[in-house]
């Protein structure tokens, strides 16, 4: 399923790369989903933050934590790292101001990768056991931050508030 994601990521991705550069072009849609999850965090009250869908599923708080451990694990892959997180932000920030900044430290953190030159960027690593270059490693983190955006979405309008992208002037 990872695979899929990545080559499909690689699909949407190749005209903004062809035009721009391929970290570049990376870089457009992860700004996107970076100013979107940074708004929503800010933007959910404090209260919401322990609301789930469903029991099955991460709380909003959670959702949040996830991204950012996520964004560390994947930028220090990128960029060839030990992750400089400083804690499990799913599960030991537990508080609004603690995970808006957790989510804001590591998007600050992924800015790095996301400056690498397109020559860096075709160096290969791992990513969960799989060969793929540096370019794919920040496609799937744009992706996973955009489809945990999704998620965040469902949240805000089950909670009848009008999430960051359907706002106007965002």
């Amino acid at each position: 399923m990872r695979s899929i994601v990545v080559i499909s990521l690689s699909l949407v991705a190749a005209p903004l790369a062809a035009q721009t550069g391929a970290v570049a072009g990376l870089g457009t849609v992860y700004n996107v989903a970076k100013g979107y999850v940074t708004k929503a965090a800010e933007q959910m009250d404090e209260a919401n933050y322990s609301f789930k869908a469903t029991p099955e599923v991460r709380s909003f708080g959670e959702i949040i934590g996830h991204i950012a451990n996520a964004n560390y694990m994947f930028c220090s892959t990128a960029l060839g790292e030990k992750s400089p997180a400083t804690m499990d932000y799913e599960k030991a920030a537990t508080t609004k101001a603690a995970l808006v900044q957790g989510i804001k430290d590591s998007f600050t953190y992924c800015d790095k990768a996301y400056a690498m030159s397109d020559a860096e960027g075709m160096k290969n690593v791992d990513l969960f056991g799989m060969k793929t270059n540096k370019i794919g490693v920040l496609s799937f983190n744009s992706a996973h931050d955009m489809e945990h955006y999704g998620n965040l979405v469902t949240y805000f309008r089950l909670k009848g508030i009008v999430p960051p992208s359907s706002q106007r002037g965002m």
